[in-house]
C-alpha cells in the first residue's frame, strides 16, 4: 500500500493500514523541515527538487549509520517513508506504484492529487486508487474517467478492470455524520451509504433491547455517557465488538449495549419546522401576524357597510358590495340627493378607504422585506431554543450543516469570515447565522447560546475551538459541547480535561484525521465498505460481499456464518435499491454463493474474510 499526504491523515492511514490490516506501506510525505510547501515553477524543476531530496535524505540517513532505514528515522514495522515535495512521476515510481496494490492520495490540495492519480494509472493501469478530494462533483467525474482509463487499458472489457476501482472521498464527508451524530444524540452514530442511512443507537444498562442484534457492548464504565469518547481507564473493562448471545446475557443490566437502526434518508430539502427554520418560507410568513389581522378587520368593515347598504337601499347584494368598493376607493358620484343613510354610509366608506391606504402600504412594504431577508442572512428569531449552535462554516462545518438539517435539526451558526464557504450554503438552507469571533463576549449570546441544545465547534483553530468552549462553558456549564480538534492526542486530553472540570456536562473531542481513517482504509481494502461507525475507541465496519467470494461464510446459515468479535450477516442486498435489504435474515437462512450481503465486521475481521490476513502472514 501506498500512501501519500501532506497532513495528520497520511500518518493516520498508513497506521490504520499498518497496524489493523498488517499491510506493508510505504508513506510518502513532504519533507520534515518544510513548514510551507514551495510553488509549483516547472515539472522539471519540481522532478529534481524531489529527487535532490531523497538523495539528501539517504545520505543523512547513511551517515547517521541507519541503514534502510525510513529517511524520517522512523521505525520499520512494515512501513517505509519517502520525503518528496509533489507526488511526482519519479516519486512514485521509487515509492513502488507499479507494484503496489493500492494508491492513497489525501493531500490537501485538489489539483495535487487529480494530477499524482492520473500519473499513477497511467504507470499502473490496474492500480486500485483513492482520492481525497473536497469537488464532489468533480470526483464523480475524476472516478468514471480513471476507471474507464483502466479497462481500456487492461482490454476493454466490462469486468476486465474490475480490480482497478477508484474511490473519491472526502475527510468532510466522512467525518461530518459522526460530529452531527455527537452534537446530536450524544453517543449515537450515524453512518450513510449509496441510499441507505444506518443508526447505531446506543443503550443503557438495563434498558430493554429493541429486537435487532447487539453489535457491541460497551466498556464497564458507563456512568458518563461521553465515556466514548476517552481512553479507557486503568481497570475498566473495554468495549467488545459483535458478541454472541451469551455475553449479552452475562452483560444484561450491567453494561450498555449498541443496536443497529435502520433509518429512512430525507432526499428533499427538510420541512417548515415550527421555529421557522425551514428551506422555503411559505406565504403566511409574507406578513406579519398583525398585519394579517389588520386586513382581515378591514375586509370584515367592507362587508358590513355592503351589508348596511343592502338594508338601506334594498339594491342587489352584489350591487350593494360594488358601490360600496366604489365608495372605499373615491370613485363614485357623491350621494347629493339620497337618503341621509346612504350619504352616512358613504362618508364612513370614504374614512374605511382612508384607513386601508397605510395598511396596503405596509403589506408591501413588509413583502419586500421579507423577499429581500429570503436571499441574505437570517438572524436567529427571537425565542429560539434547543437548536444547535455551530461554530464555522468551512469544509468540514458546511457539510455537518447540511447534514444536521437533513435530520431536521434546527441550528444557527456563527462565522467569523464573511467569505465563508458555508454561507451560501446556510442563505439556501435558511439557516441563521451570526457573524463575528465567537470568542467574543456577544457572539454567542446572539447565537441563543443559553437555550441551545449543544455547541458543535468545528473551526480550522484548536485554540478557537477550544476557547469557545470554554467560554460557553462559563455561560452554561451543562451545555453539551462537541470539539473538533486537529490531534488525536490533544482531542483526548481536552476531553479528559473538560470532563473532570464538568462531569455533569456532556463533552466530546474529535479529530478529523482519525474519524476520516478508516473508511480511507476500507476503500483501499477494496469498494465493499458501506462505512464506519466508531465504538468509543474502536470501529465497527460495514460491508457488502458477495457469499462466494468468502469461503467464511458460503454454503453456511446466517447463524453457523456469525463468528463472535469478527463479523455478521445483517441484511441480504437484492439488488433493488433502498428498498432491496431484507432485514431481520433467520438464522436457518442458507447463504448461496450469488447473495450479496450487508454485514457488521471489526476491521479484523474485515481483513480475515477478503483473504488478506494469510497473505500477510505468508509473506
Amino acid at each position: 500500500m501506498v500512501v501519500c499526504g501532506d497532513d495528520g491523515l497520511a500518518h493516520r492511514l498508513a497506521a490504520e493500514l499498518r497496524g489493523v490490516y498488517e499491510e506493508h506501506v510505504t508513506l510518502v510525505v513532504p519533507p520534515a523541515e518544510r513548514s510551507v510547501r514551495p510553488p509549483v515553477v516547472g515539472r522539471a524543476r519540481a522532478v529534481s527538487a524531489a529527487l535532490l531530496d531523497r538523495v539528501v535524505s539517504a545520505a543523512v540517513s547513511r551517515a547517521a549509520g541507519n541503514g534502510t532505514a525510513p529517511a524520517t528515522g522512523e521505525p520499520g514495522n512494515g512501513q517505509r517513508t519517502l520525503e518528496a515535495v509533489e507526488p511526482t512521476e519519479a516519486v512514485l515510481a521509487e515509492a513502488g506504484v507499479e507494484r503496489a496494490a493500492a494508491l492513497a492520495l489525501v493531500y490537501e490540495d485538489d489539483e495535487t492529487n487529480i494530477r499524482a492519480a492520473l500519473t499513477a494509472r497511467r504507470l499502473h493501469p490496474h492500480l486500485r486508487l483513492v482520492l481525497r478530494l473536497y469537488n464532489r462533483r468533480l470526483g464523480l467525474h475524476i472516478e468514471e474517467l480513471l476507471d474507464q482509463a483502466a479497462a481500456l487499458a487492461a482490454g476493454g472489457g466490462p469486468a476486465a478492470g474490475s480490480d482497478a476501482s477508484t474511490t473519491v472521498l472526502s475527510d468532510a464527508d466522512t467525518a461530518a455524520p459522526a460530529l452531527a451524530a455527537s452534537a446530536v444524540a450524544g453517543t449515537t452514530k450515524i453512518v450513510q451509504t449509496d441510499g441507505l442511512l444506518l443508526r447505531a443507537v446506543e443503550r443503557p444498562p438495563g434498558e430493554p433491547p429493541g429486537g435487532r442484534p447487539t453489535l457491541a457492548l460497551l466498556s464497564a464504565n458507563t456512568a458518563d455517557p461521553a465515556f466514548a469518547d476517552g481512553s479507557e481507564s486503568t481497570g475498566d473493562q473495554g468495549p467488545l465488538l459483535l458478541p454472541d448471545a451469551e455475553a449479552v446475557r452475562e452483560a444484561a443490566g450491567r453494561r450498555g449495549s449498541v443496536e443497529l437502526e435502520q433509518v429512512a434518508y430525507a432526499t428533499r430539502p427538510a420541512p417548515q419546522t415550527s421555529r421557522g427554520l425551514g428551506t422555503m418560507a411559505p406565504i403566511t410568513t409574507l406578513f406579519s401576524r398583525r398585519l394579517r389581522l389588520s386586513l382581515a378587520g378591514l375586509v370584515g368593515c367592507v362587508f358590513a357597510l355592503a351589508v348596511a347598504l343592502w338594508v338601506v337601499t334594498r339594491i342587489h347584494p352584489l350591487g350593494a358590495l360594488y358601490l360600496t368598493l366604489l365608495d372605499l376607493f373615491a370613485i363614485n358620484d357623491p350621494a347629493i340627493g339620497a337618503s341621509t343613510a346612504r350619504q352616512v354610509l358613504q362618508l364612513l366608506s370614504g374614512l374605511m378607504g382612508l384607513l386601508l391606504l397605510p395598511v396596503l402600504l405596509a403589506a408591501v412594504l413588509e413583502a419586500l422585506g421579507t423577499f429581500r431577508g429570503a436571499g441574505s442572512l437570517r438572524r436567529p428569531p427571537r425565542g429560539m431554543g434547543g437548536h444547535v449552535v455551530l461554530l464555522g462554516l468551512g469544509k468540514i462545518g458546511t457539510r455537518v450543516l447540511v447534514r444536521l438539517r437533513e435530520l431536521n435539526i434546527p441550528v444557527v451558526c456563527v462565522e467569523a469570515g464573511p467569505e465563508a464557504r458555508g454561507l451560501a450554503v446556510a442563505r439556501r438552507l435558511r439557516v441563521p447565522v451570526v457573524l463575528g469571533d465567537a470568542t467574543q463576549e456577544g457572539v454567542l449570546e446572539a447565537a441563543k447560546i443559553h437555550r441551545a441544545y449543544a455547541l458543535l465547534s468545528v473551526t480550522s483553530s484548536d485554540t478557537t475551538n477550544l476557547e469557545a468552549a470554554l467560554y460557553a462553558r462559563t455561560l452554561r456549564p451543562d451545555l453539551r459541547v462537541v470539539l473538533r480538534l486537529y490531534d488525536d492526542d490533544f482531542a483526548t486530553a481536552v476531553y479528559r480535561t473538560l470532563r473532570a472540570a464538568h462531569p455533569q456536562a456532556l463533552t466530546r473531542s474529535r479529530s478529523v484525521s482519525h474519524l476520516s481513517a478508516p473508511s480511507f482504509a476500507g476503500a483501499m481494502m477494496g469498494r465493499q465498505i458501506l462505512g464506519a461507525i466508531p465504538v468509543e475507541r474502536r470501529v465497527l465496519l460495514f460491508a457488502a460481499l458477495t457469499v462466494g467470494e468468502c469461503a467464511q461464510l458460503a454454503g453456511r446459515t446466517v447463524g453457523e456464518a456469525f463468528r463472535a468479535g469478527r463479523w455478521r450477516v445483517l441484511a441480504l442486498d437484492t439488488g433493488e435499491g433502498r428498498d432491496g435489504l431484507v432485514w431481520d435474515l433467520p438464522d436457518t437462512y442458507v447463504l448461496r454463493n450469488e447473495d450479496r450481503v450487508v454485514l457488521a465486521a471489526t476491521r479484523r475481521g474485515l481483513a480475515e474474510l477478503l483473504g488478506r490476513r494469510s497473505r500477510t502472514t505468508g509473506r
